[in-house]
């Protein structure tokens, strides 16, 4: 595991747009894992920038995101979908027909997560992945649990979770299941970036670094994965 420390957010989502700009450059038609929450957006905001001075291009780029809500309205401001139209889709030449977000409101999950893991298969497989992490050590929405998750599935949010985003939903009340990647189809990807900033976010990447490779702490799974890069500021390394 490869472990770069920056002493700005800034800094560390120009270090996280250089990773996804040699990606691009290296296989204009890749697949990319996205993520959604606080973590990314300045390195989505990188991104932009770099595709509105011609350094990038999406045209031919694939997208499959690690989790979405369910029984929450696509278009709502607060869907998964609504925050990457508006963080990046909205923004690049990206083509629709080649994004891929779970469906919240399948009439089966069971179906919808072995057609996402299909689709997955079918493009060729991650070829980078780019995680956040939860204040429990959650990746995607794989909470803390018993044994390590495989593809992708339905599952319970747990309070802390719903506690750490429900403040973002002000007028309405947060959804209590999503439907993610499993720790199986994260592991799959080629290189995996994970990015974690703020003193909240400390304790999860000590554990995830320095305590036993567990469930309890889903993200402490990278250490065996071949070409995983954390990319953390100052505070969020404070621990290690």
């Amino acid at each position: 595991m490869q472990i770069e420390i920056f002493d700005s957010e800034l800094k560390l989502a120009e270090r996280a747009a250089d990773l996804f700009e040699d990606t691009i450059r290296k296989n204009p038609a890749a697949v990319l894992g996205l993520a959604t929450g606080a973590s990314p957006v300045n390195t989505y905001n990188e991104l932009i920038e770099r595709y509105r001075a011609g350094k990038i291009s999406f045209a031919d780029i694939t997208t499959f995101n690690l989790d979405e809500y369910c029984d929450l309205p696509r278009d709502d401001k607060n869907s998964y979908y609504s925050f990457m139209q508006q963080n990046l889709f909205g923004k690049v030449d990206i083509r629709p027909e080649n994004v891929h977000i779970e469906n919240g409101n399948a009439d089966d999950f069971d179906a919808e997560a072995a057609a996402y893991d299909r689709a997955i298969e079918a493009a060729g497989g991650i070829d980078l992945q780019l995680l956040g992490i939860g204040t429990n050590g959650h990746i995607g929405f794989n909470e803390p649990a018993d044994a390590f998750t495989d593809g992708t599935f339905r599952i319970k949010l747990t309070e802390s979770t719903i506690k750490a985003n429900s403040r973002y939903f002000t007028d309405s009340e947060m959804p209590r299941y999503a439907l993610t990647m499993g720790i199986a189809s994260i592991m799959h990807a080629k290189k995996i970036l994970l990015i974690a900033t703020g003193k909240a976010k400390a304790e999860a990447i000590y554990n995830t670094v320095k305590g036993p490779i567990t469930p309890r702490c889903p993200a402490s799974v990278l250490r065996l994965h071949q070409n995983a890069i954390l990319l953390l500021d100052t505070e969020a390394a404070s621990l290690l």
